[in-house]
């Protein structure tokens, strides 16, 4: 089973390559666009199959990302949901052994 550092690594793998990824596959589509409208321009067929990969690009990007925010989002809520029932399992561990106490108070009386 996955430890919470397994866990917390993952979800910061997820959210790295989420802003890492946002900035290099924005210049790629910068880039690419500039160059596709180039080629148009002068007249090159290949200008616009740049433009479609290039379109191409950008929605793969988005499923990509799409899925490190997922990714991300989901193990911050499972450890946040995690610590929630630790005070919940805490508190009423601390209530049973409360109502002990007073069981074994009444036995020395």
């Amino acid at each position: 089973m996955a430890s919470q550092k397994d866990l917390q690594a993952v979800g910061k793998a997820a959210h790295d390559l989420f802003e890492d990824f946002t900035t290099y596959s924005g210049h790629a589509r910068v880039a690419s666009e500039a160059a596709a409208g180039g080629l148009k321009g002068e007249g090159f067929a290949l200008g616009e199959a740049l433009a479609h990969v290039t379109e191409r690009w950008s929605e793969q990007t988005r499923t990509l990302l799409d899925a490190c925010a997922h990714i991300s989002n989901h193990l911050r809520f499972t450890k946040n949901q995690h610590a929630a029932d630790e005070s919940y399992i805490a508190g009423a561990v601390s209530s049973i052994a409360l109502l002990d106490k007073g069981f074994d108070d009444r036995k020395g009386h």
